[in-house]
């Protein structure tokens, strides 16, 4: 299902799943130390190719069934065992991949405002998109009525708990990038408020 952007979808969560989501159950996570502990989102990228938006890579990837003859790209991501809790691809359809009491794998070496091990206790959303290209007004649909349903019903999430992949792995990862509009989702990002 697209999301319409003049259209904000309603989301709600039952049993760390969001209802309105496609579920597509992803191999790739564990129990996080304390499951109460989700007080914290990350936003990141995606695009399998690089660049190239649509397809079925993404979700292969966090399946573990990426055919990695597909494309050159994909023979480095061999060995690599990654998952996100959501991704929403770029007509605003919304994904899961694992529920959210439990460790997807997404954040890697991390640390926000001095906590290490950023799986442990954040929800990781994937975008389709790229560093250099716009995202969708669909994905801006999308993303604000997801995030106000997962704060509203995990009560450590809060508008200051939501930053990106770039700010807990500064120098590592650049996600979501300079593309993504922070005040779209009523939020200006610094350094300063992320760590």
């Amino acid at each position: 299902m697209s999301v319409s952007p003049s259209l904000t979808p309603t989301y709600t969560l039952q049993e760390h799943w969001v209802e309105q989501a496609r579920k597509v159950p992803s191999p790739n996570f564990n129990a996080r130390p304390d499951p109460d502990d989700i007080g914290l989102i990350v936003l990141h990228n995606i695009s399998l190719p690089p660049g190239q938006f649509g397809g079925p890579h993404i979700e292969a990837l966090f399946q573990n069934r990426l055919d990695h003859d597909a494309h050159p790209y994909f023979e480095g991501l061999r060995d690599l065992r990654v998952s996100a809790h959501f991704l929403i691809r770029r007509d605003g359809e919304l994904v899961q991949f694992v529920a959210c009491d439990q460790r997807a794998w997404h954040a890697g070496a991390s640390s926000w405002r001095g906590r290490d091990n950023c799986n442990d206790y954040a929800l990781g959303i994937e975008l389709e998109g790229c560093d250099d290209q716009a995202f969708d007004e669909r994905q801006y649909a999308a993303l604000k009525p997801l995030l106000a349903a997962l704060i509203r019903h995990y009560p450590r999430l809060s508008r200051d708990t939501i930053t990106g992949h770039e700010h807990i792995a500064p120098g590592r990862k650049t996600d979501p990038g300079p593309c993504f509009d922070w005040a779209r989702i009523g939020l200006v990002m610094t350094a300063g408020n992320n760590h």
